[in-house]
């Protein structure tokens, strides 16, 4: 537990140290922002700055602070350094200068400022690989939910006709429609902060029964290494494999998707830290006391539950779910248990529909389709919602296809991640600012993503010595070439 109290104060100090460096890096202004010079009552619109930060919050969160942690504590506390440092320094700063970076380009789309400032070319990949990324959220943020709710309740006739999870995936599917089409404002802007409320007190109410419970969790300084390789059964190293399983927690291209979502509404500049860089730090908080709670579950043999999820997580996707069910249950009560139940359904589907919404607007400013009308959104999203529906026939089709799915789901989050990164540091050289703090998570980043495709079992499979030369040969080269472009600009 001493480990856990310092990072959860690291996390808060970081917010209000280094999280006003970053602020002061980017130098926010008074300058009317596109909430109100571009205001167009579907998506341009000011809000509440306490209703943007919850739908910020919850935009980003989705299972990756829930699930991915679980999956991360089987590393042992290592995972604490990643979610508190990754947070800081990378993921914050991250979600920050993206969401500033879209409101001074005017709300822009994150493949169009990546081809504003890495070229139109990188622009096109990009902006495929959002879209695509982006539809493959909003496939698995239908699942995963689903799967949790079918655990509590599903009509008998339609399991037993159709198929087990099927109820559930439809009722989400027609909850994404409608809030895809509608304005922000009516659906969005009015029921996510509840949700966003749900989510906040499941992780409250957790870490307040860790503090009651005071369990005996390993430390930092006593178990620093792969726990799970002996404990679990986990092949893994822990680089680069952790820092792809703690996504949402730590770092998350797919926070960039989103980002222009709230830049859209947002009054003043001046609001920008504590919405993106504090929403940031707070799915970080998430998702360090579930993988407390996960640790309190793997390594200190609790009953009941240990073994039933002992079982479930060996090579099977569905350890997570089990673990939230049985926390939520055994922890929190009724009352307790069903507040927690609806922010661990509500972040997934509120992220999915988000994403989705993000694909329609990327896709629109592709084709210069103005969304105003209904008729115009409708011509995006038939087409758009049946690639969706493919994905996800495929991933129940598949035995495997959710477990597939989720694993290219984190490479190609990051690697996301990877191109923001950079594209942002591309805007501090120009604009003579301190490019240094998004450098240096561009570097790492870019490492983490293309070793994990050299030393994947799904990707080439390369001995690991061999890994790790081609994946710091490419952070060095990347390096060198930024210094070539760099000297070039002067």
């Amino acid at each position: 537990m001493i480990s856990f109290s310092i990072s959860l104060v690291a996390l808060v100090l970081g917010y209000m140290i280094y999280g006003k460096f970053i602020e002061k890096v980017f130098s926010p202004d008074d300058r009317p922002t596109p909430a109100i010079s571009k205001a167009d009552g579907v998506d341009f619109m000011v809000l509440p700055s306490w209703k943007i930060f919850m739908i910020q919050f919850l935009n980003i969160a989705g299972t990756g602070p829930i699930f991915g942690a679980i999956m991360g504590a089987k590393f042992g506390p290592v995972s604490y350094l990643w979610i508190v440092f990754g947070c800081i320094f990378a993921g914050a700063v991250h979600d920050y200068l993206s969401g500033m970076l879209s409101m001074r380009h005017g709300g822009a789309n994150l493949p169009d400022m990546i081809g504003t400032y890495l070229g139109n070319k990188t622009k096109t990949v990009m902006l495929l690989f959002s879209i695509i990324l982006l539809m493959v959220v909003g496939a698995v943020f239908v699942y995963s939910p689903a799967e949790i709710l079918t655990g509590i309740w599903e009509p008998q006739f339609v399991k037993e006709h159709i198929g087990s999870n099927v109820f559930w995936i439809i009722i989400i599917f027609l909850y994404y429609i409608i809030a895809t089409m509608l304005p922000i404002d009516k659906i969005i802007g009015r029921i996510y902060p509840l949700f966003a409320f749900s989510l906040l007190f499941m992780a409250v109410a957790l870490m307040v029964m860790l503090y009651v419970k005071m369990p005996h969790l390993p430390e930092i300084w006593t178990d620093f290494g792969n726990m799970g390789m002996s404990r679990l059964g986990l092949p893994d190293t822990i680089f680069p494999c952790l820092f792809i399983t703690i996504a949402c927690g730590a770092i998350s291209g797919f926070h960039a998707t989103q980002s222009p979502l709230m830049a859209r509404c947002i009054k003043s500049e001046r609001m920008g830290r504590p919405i993106f860089y504090g929403s940031m730090i707070t799915e970080g908080l998430v998702a360090l006391i579930w993988a407390t709670v996960s640790m309190y579950f793997f390594y200190d043999s609790p009953e009941p539950g240990y073994e039933s999820i002992a079982a479930a997580t060996e090579g099977s996707h569905s350890s997570a779910p089990a673990i939230v069910n049985i926390i939520c249950n055994e922890w929190l009560g009724i009352f307790g248990g069903i507040l927690a139940m609806l922010g661990v359904v509500a972040a997934p589907i509120t992220s999915g529909d988000t994403a989705l919404r993000s694909a329609r607007l990327i896709i629109a400013d592709f084709l210069k389709m103005e969304q105003h009308s209904i008729k115009r959104r409708l011509m995006i999203c038939i087409p758009m919602f049946a690639l969706v529906i493919a994905i996800l026939v495929w991933q129940m089709s598949d035995a495997d296809g959710f477990q597939k799915i989720w694993s290219w789901f984190g490479w190609s989050n990051q690697t996301l991640s990877v191109f923001t990164l950079w594209t942002i540091t591309v805007y501090l050289v120009r604009k003579k600012k301190l490019y240094i703090v998004t450098l240096i998570p561009a570097l790492f980043m870019t490492t983490v993503c293309c070793t994990f495709i050299f030393i994947s079992k799904q990707a080439l499979a390369l001995p690991e010595t061999l890994a790790y030369i081609l994946g710091g040969g490419i952070c060095a080269l990347s390096l060198v070439l930024f210094v070539i472009w760099k000297r070039n600009q002067k």
